[in-house]
């Protein structure tokens, strides 16, 4: 059967559209692990010079760069939101023996291969701070990534927003687990994720 013209012509316009959004992808994802890794060349340098480096003083010179799992596009989480009553607080214990207060803000709920995860997302005391704090723990602690839990920052949302994305890409270690005398926030049980989260950042040391 021969086709016509303007059927050749509408085949190859789909063909150059679909062409045009795989490279769009292509290039997102690109762009999304390069600024990744720039975060990272940063966060070395400020580890390596910085003066408020959480590093013992003596190791800033042969210091390289942090660990990382690989970075994976599909950590960074869609997660359904439920706000929580104002002034809903919570004291999270510090590892040198007192607490710091936190409000709850949200609920943010997920499914990954199946098994509901849900995380509390936090509120500072610092009014200031655009982004809400999730301390977390998950089944890669101890076993590649820190025994004592990771953090991650998470934008927050609009008034309106029903979802809110969780870039578990960008977790990160408490200062506690690079040695010297901190006082860091522990992840409450509510946030205990029953999966395993193979992307940010690895211990500082093998474990």
């Amino acid at each position: 059967m021969k086709l016509s013209a303007p059927k050749i012509l509408l085949g190859l316009g789909l063909l150059i559209v679909i062409g045009y959004v795989l490279s769009d992808l292509v290039f997102n994802d690109d762009q999304y692990v390069y600024k990744l890794k720039q975060e990272r060349k940063q966060k070395n340098a400020q580890f390596r010079s910085h003066r408020d480096s959480p590093l013992p003083e003596e190791l800033h010179e042969n210091f390289d760069s942090l660990r990382y799992y690989s970075a994976d596009r599909a950590w960074r989480v869609t997660a359904q939101l439920e706000r929580l009553p104002a002034g809903d607080t919570i004291s999270l214990p510090l590892t040198e023996g007192s607490a710091d207060k936190y409000t709850r803000f949200a609920r943010a709920t997920f499914q990954w291969q199946g098994q509901p995860q849900t995380l509390t997302l936090l509120k500072r005391a610092s009014k200031t701070d655009p982004t809400l704090f999730v301390p977390f723990t998950d089944k890669t602690n101890g076993l590649g990534s820190y025994g004592g839990g990771r953090y991650l920052d998470v934008e927050t949302p609009g008034d309106n927003d029903k979802q809110v994305v969780l870039d578990f890409n960008r977790s990160y270690n408490p200062y506690c687990a690079y040695g010297g005398n901190f006082s860091c926030p522990m992840p409450p049980k509510e946030n205990r994720l029953t999966i395993e989260v193979p992307v940010g950042e690895k211990s500082y040391k093998e474990e």
